[in-house]
């Protein structure tokens, strides 16, 4: 197994090098979609609690929703390759996005709310210099449980051609050669476990930073 997979990669270096690129494009695009639509509407649900309702509901729902499900069902309409993975893909990546952006915002202590007001803040410095800084952390985590989730399936997208590391597990499946799967899997969980540790380490420097400038 360990000779297949040197193997594979002393003959096929370039073709895997580019399967991580096809990947990584996929899953970047879908979060900067996702961020675009779900951070203005969280902090919309923050100030509206009706809003708020609805947006912690249509998370919920989106979440029983299955990528693959939904891969299939966008087919005759959007035909295959990189469109239908993203819808999908942005459909999975919504939910944490919106429960997180709407919490952090919630979360911000009307008591700086009011030293701010007092020093003279009009809403919009408020808003830039107490309410996004101290719900940065809940956003980011969010954005880390979005993109683990946006990188695990977006080995679903190969079904549809739109490349990718699952590619390299699904070729070998149908070859039934699991030095393919290895690789694409494992690649898939360094990928994710890379974001996750890359994103906490930012999430407690955030918080950090945070606590030490707005301590009273």
């Amino acid at each position: 197994m360990l000779r297949q997979i040197i193997r594979y990669f002393q003959t096929n270096s370039g073709q895997y090098w580019q399967y991580v690129g096809q990947h990584l494009e996929l899953c970047l695009l879908t979060l900067a979609i996702s961020l675009v639509i779900a951070l203005p509407l969280g902090y919309l649900g923050s100030r509206v609690k009706p809003l708020a309702s609805f947006c912690t509901a249509f998370a919920q729902v989106l979440r029983i929703i299955p990528s693959l499900a939904l891969l299939f069902l966008l087919i005759p309409f959007l035909g295959t390759g990189m469109a239908p993975a993203l819808i999908a893909l942005v459909v999975l990546a919504l939910p944490p996005l919106l429960i997180n952006t709407i919490l952090g915002f919630n979360e911000v202590s009307p008591t700086y709310k009011e030293i701010g007001l007092a020093l003279g803040m009009d809403w919009r410095q408020l808003r830039r210099q107490i309410e996004i800084p101290l719900a940065l952390p809940y956003i980011l985590n969010g954005i880390k449980l979005a993109l683990v989730e946006i990188i695990a399936s977006a080995t679903l997208a190969t079904y549809i051609g739109a490349g990718g590391l699952g590619t390299l597990i699904f070729t070998g499946l149908g070859l039934y050669d699991m030095s393919y799967v290895i690789i694409g899997a494992v690649s898939v969980a360094l990928l994710s476990l890379f974001s996750m540790l890359g994103f906490d380490y930012l999430i407690r420097r955030v918080q950090k930073n945070g606590h030490g400038k707005y301590s009273i």
